[in-house]
């Protein structure tokens, strides 16, 4: 991202590892069935590879996923960016936002992570959100501070040429 001039970085993030576990303990589900089927039909060596295999690519899924996701929040605006190869990325200036709410399941609570979801102003994209994230009370923290600093900053007059 290309900062604007004066704009400063107030949190860079990605979902925190712990919000892909639910994903690793289905791969896990599923790599042990694979593995089961297999040795139950070829043999257990067979099995094991199988299983072993399905589990790594479960990994690098979950790694590519995770890594593939991007939250921004500078002093003026947000940005959510999506995919390692295709890119898709939500933006919206900090001025837009009128309402940021926090979402956790008790699994989240207990996991300390959870999702900021973003109202925005006239926006018809419903889910600008920041899914996944270590600590989201800090997010809210770092939102009501950089809108409150932006309020307080003075305007900048109008160029003399502009007169009326």
């Amino acid at each position: 991202m290309d900062l604007h001039p004066g704009e400063e970085i107030i949190f860079k993030g990605r979902p925190s590892w712990r919000s892909t576990l639910g994903f690793y303990l289905g791969g896990l589900v599923l790599a042990a069935g694979a593995g089961a089927i297999v040795g139950l039909a070829k043999d257990s060596t067979w099995g094991t590879l199988v299983g072993i295999v399905v589990f790594v690519l479960v990994l690098v899924v979950g790694f590519l996923r995770r890594h593939g996701t991007q939250y921004l929040l500078t002093n003026e605006r947000l940005e959510i960016r999506r995919g390692l190869l295709a890119r898709h990325v939500q933006e919206t200036r900090l001025d837009r936002v009128q309402n940021v709410n926090t979402n956790q399941s008790i699994a989240e609570r207990v996991l300390r992570i959870g999702t900021v979801d973003f109202d925005t102003a006239g926006s018809g994209d419903s889910d600008f959100a920041f899914g996944g994230v270590a600590h989201p009370e800090r997010v809210v923290a770092d939102v009501d501070r950089a809108q409150r600093a932006a309020a307080q900053a003075p305007v900048p007059a109008p160029p003399d040429d502009a007169q009326i």
